[in-house]
């Protein structure tokens, strides 16, 4: 396994070893002992969502105490992973940074808390996992739109994205409330 960090303190790509024969192949798509280098990180949720081509999901977070950190990774598929680095007391605030995750590559993103995570589907449709470490509380989520100018992601695709109302209705960045240290902050 390769752990590629990223300028983002904490955001880490994780490349497994494939072992591939004329059956097929295998790999660990997690294993604690192995990922220790990311952190003491006590995962105790997966979950998975099937999506169409242009399907954005995002961009989401919780806000303290029930900030969650992810691994995410994709089944089936492709997707362009974003981020949001929402840390107020980071280098890297209010910067985004995105990746292709596919079932091809099977490369994997450590999302530390303190971002907000969204994709988009880039193929006819894809199973996406994720494990976090904390509970979903729905008093504490919260996101931020995903086609805000002021973050000016390139989702890729342009002419064909499908999204719900509760995300289509989510703040711009400089409305939301971000965390220190898992404490409220206004920013803006």
């Amino acid at each position: 396994m390769k752990l590629i960090k990223t300028e983002f303190d904490g955001l880490v790509i994780i490349e497994p070893n494939i072992y591939y024969d004329d059956r097929g192949y295998y790999f660990e798509s997690y294993n604690y002992n192995k990922y220790e280098d990311i952190g003491n990180i006590n995962f105790i949720q997966d979950s998975e969502s099937y999506s169409k081509y242009g399907v954005i999901r995002g961009l989401h977070y919780q806000k303290p105490p029930y900030t969650q950190a992810k691994l995410v990774r994709v089944v089936k598929g492709r997707v362009l992973d974003v981020v949001v680095d929402i840390r107020t007391d980071s280098p890297t605030f209010g910067k985004h940074y995105s990746i292709i995750l596919s079932d091809e590559n099977k490369r994997q993103l450590f999302v530390p808390r303190g971002f907000a995570h969204g994709f988009i589907t880039l193929s006819e449709d894809a199973i996406f996992n994720y494990k976090v470490d904390n509970i979903y509380n729905p008093k504490s989520e919260a996101g931020i739109m995903y086609n805000d100018n002021n973050l000016n992601i390139d989702w890729l695709i342009k002419d064909h994205v499908i999204i719900n109302d509760k995300d289509n209705n989510l703040l711009n960045f400089q409305y939301n409330i971000y965390y220190k240290n898992d404490e409220y902050l206004k920013n803006g």
